[in-house]
């Protein structure tokens, strides 16, 4: 496995760990439907989040959460609706990305809630 495949993996698991110790309920990790992957689906109360992991390990001009292209917000849209009416929940859904940023120098965390919308 490559060392950024690796890097991906570890920031998905610092998002779970980070998101749990702010009381969310991790639903499923990598949940996929079709060509859509979601990285984390998590409650808190009556909120379904959609969560895109985003981790760099450098800190580059083009902020993180901008990397999400309208390609992959339609798959992620593709994916949420499915899993919840799969489920048959009765949620708002709210579309989240969480950035890592972490190297030898910096460690930096965010949550961005209402990352983007879906229309």
């Amino acid at each position: 496995m490559g060392k950024h495949n690796e890097f991906g993996k570890e920031g998905e698991q610092m998002a779970v760990d980070f998101l749990m110790a702010k009381g969310y309920d991790i639903k499923y990790r990598n949940y996929r439907y079709l060509k859509s992957e979601i990285d984390i689906i998590a409650q808190k109360g009556n909120t379904l989040a959609i969560i895109e992991v985003r981790a760099r390990s450098n800190d580059q001009i083009v902020p993180i959460a901008e990397t999400i292209t309208k390609k992959k917000i339609g798959l992620l849209v593709m994916g949420a609706d499915y899993y919840v009416t799969e489920q048959g929940l009765d949620v708002e859904v709210r579309f989240d990305v969480v950035t890592i940023l972490k190297n030898s120098k910096i460690f930096k965390i965010e949550h961005i809630k209402d990352a983007f919308y879906h229309f």
